[in-house]
């Protein structure tokens, strides 16, 4: 079995979480510059077998895809055609970078540290791999 992949895009940098090979648990893997990703997604495939890359899918409050989607699509259709053996899917991701916010307050993070976007990035794709799983388990459609 392999990993789970998840991304929180953004146009400056983008947020990249894994599950363990059991698929059970989400951790942060990296933080890498948008330009940079299809190659590291490619360079990081090589190495670790993944069943599926998840995509935040940034939404409205009425559920309508959000203005971002513009340049999120043209980045996945970068990434499905490198990577064409791995499954991409989009899964919600409202209040993603609010809930990493709030759980770095939580953990005891420092003020400053807080002020990481990297570290927030990070933490919203791990939120968006979680929910991703959570959906899975409950058989819900993300």
């Amino acid at each position: 079995m392999g990993r789970l992949l998840s991304i929180d895009y953004g146009r400056k940098r983008c947020g990249v979480a894994v599950t363990d090979t059991l698929q059970i648990v989400a951790t942060a893997l990296a933080t890498v510059p948008a330009k940079d990703l299809v190659k590291f997604l490619t360079e990081y495939t090589s190495r670790e077998p993944v069943d599926e890359i998840i995509v935040g899918q940034p939404r409205t409050m009425n559920g309508e895809p959000s203005e971002s989607m513009r340049y999120i699509s043209p980045a996945v259709g970068q990434i499905k055609k490198a990577l064409p053996h791995i499954p991409v899917r989009f899964s919600d991701e409202r209040f993603t970078s609010v809930l990493a916010h709030r759980a770095m307050i939580d953990s005891g993070v420092r003020k400053m540290d807080r002020r990481d976007k990297a570290a927030i990035d990070r933490m919203s794709a791990v939120i968006i791999l979680n929910d991703y799983l959570q959906s899975r388990q409950l058989n819900i459609q993300p």
